[in-house]
């Protein structure tokens, strides 16, 4: 480590303030507590900053994720399309929330919660999308929300960390589940992280004028599959799927990508008098900064003295912003009249502030499943240090000669039923 950054972390590291932040660990009365809520669903009442899908928020999270697919972004395009209007990107169900309405939290459910992982560093480690229905200008968007799994395991990057997967569903205003959304959580001690240093030696990414021109060809030569149906016919094991290039992080992608309207709920940062508030409401995810100025633990993102403070070089992305990239690439590949029906992947690595990732896939499957004529499909993302950052799969289903309209599928049974319930509850209480 530099001398600076040495200088940079000391500074920090002798606050009272940074020594009271780092001092939360993982109990096992935590990992116990949260054993016992899984299987517990709650309509949520979280209100997102977007609570019903319009085209400009529509097209302000595609450029927010970097995404110029007019699907998502040009309405005179997209009224031609199959879909008759603008679509929203799948998982921008992700960041709509209005606020559901259900019974009461059960007594011993608000105890079990109660300052449950209290100050306990929180990061997306991947997620699960299952998708069956687009989103439209003007749908609104509830969710009822429950976790799943709970394992305890040990971190390289932090000791002992708890693994959890929160399962998020999806429904629009007639209730109908737009899609599910599981969400891998990993918490972690800042302490801990901080103490390990295990990527302290990383050094910021710095690029020539050549290395930034051939990152250039990349995005020259990349192609939005579009309104030409990419047929199943056409497609066969093992052919590649094309490279995409992202980056080199800046701080500007991750404000673009909050202007979109990603991060808000439930820490929602923000100004003035509204930030005196926060502080009054959740006083742990305030941290001085060296100024001495209150701020949010989670500028871990684009604040690099923070970041190097518990335990990272510097800066780094959120996961769901390369979650977000990875869609947009199957996207681009599938065209219009494709439909990305399911998506698994994992978070590998950090990426860093300067860190660019290229992008490739490849099909690995190709089969005919209840009508519908289905590719399975590998995609990783591989940073300047060669270094697998994420990994994933998908299934798409593809257009074919006598069925040129892949449909989505049907919602299993039992979920289809307790959504029904869900939004049957809501309505009675009164909700619009």
């Amino acid at each position: 480590m530099s001398d600076s950054k040495t200088a940079v972390k000391a500074d920090i590291l002798e606050s009272d303030e940074w020594r009271k932040a780092v001092d939360y660990a993982i109990t096992d009365d935590d990992i116990e507590r949260q054993r016992k809520l899984l299987g517990f669903d709650q309509a949520a009442k979280a209100r997102e900053y977007n609570q019903v899908a319009t085209e400009d928020n529509i097209r302000n999270f595609a450029h927010g994720c970097g995404n110029d697919n007019p699907l998502h972004c040009d309405p005179d395009y997209a009224k031609k399309t199959r879909w008759g209007g603008l679509i929203a990107p799948g998982m921008m169900a992700g960041i709509i929330n209005k606020p559901m309405l259900g019974d009461p939290v059960p007594d011993e459910i608000k105890a079990l919660r109660k300052s449950l992982f209290k100050g306990v560093h929180v990061f997306v480690s991947g997620s699960t999308w299952d998708f069956y229905r687009p989103i439209y200008p003007g749908d609104t968007i509830y969710s009822f929300n429950g976790d799943e799994t709970c394992e305890v395991k040990q971190s390289e990057f932090a000791g002992r960390s708890v693994i959890s997967t929160r399962r998020d569903v999806k429904l629009n205003q007639r209730g109908e589940v737009v899609s599910v959304y599981r969400i891998l959580r990993v918490m972690t001690e800042r302490k801990t992280a901080a103490k390990k240093g295990k990527y302290s030696a990383i050094e910021p990414a710095t690029y020539t004028d050549d290395d930034i021109a051939k990152i250039d060809a990349v995005y020259a030569e990349e192609k939005v599959q579009g309104a030409s149906k990419r047929y199943f016919e056409d497609v066969a094991e093992g052919d590649a799927l094309g490279t995409q290039a992202k980056g080199p992080l800046t701080v500007t992608d991750v404000i673009c990508f909050h202007s979109g309207g990603y991060g808000f709920v439930p820490y929602a940062p923000t100004v003035g008098r509204l930030a005196h508030k926060n502080r009054k409401r959740i006083a742990a995810f305030y941290v001085k900064n060296e100024q001495g100025i209150p701020d949010v633990a989670q500028r871990l993102h684009w604040d690099p003295k923070w970041a190097q403070a518990i335990g990272n070089p510097m800066a780094y992305d959120y996961g769901v912003m390369r979650e977000n990239y990875l869609y947009q690439y199957l996207t681009d590949w599938c065209g219009d009249d494709g439909l990305v029906l399911h998506v698994h992947d994992e978070i590998r690595k950090f990426n860093y502030m300067g860190d660019v990732q290229m992008v490739t896939g490849k099909v690995l499957a190709k089969r005919t499943e209840n009508g519908q004529n289905l590719v399975d499909v590998a995609v990783t993302f591989v940073n300047q240090r060669d270094e697998e950052t994420l990994r994933a799969t998908a299934t798409i289903a593809l257009p074919s000669k006598d069925n040129p309209l892949p449909l989505f599928p049907e919602v299993p049974r039992e979920l289809a039923q307790k959504a029904a319930q869900m939004m049957a509850r809501h309505w009675e209480l009164g909700g619009q």
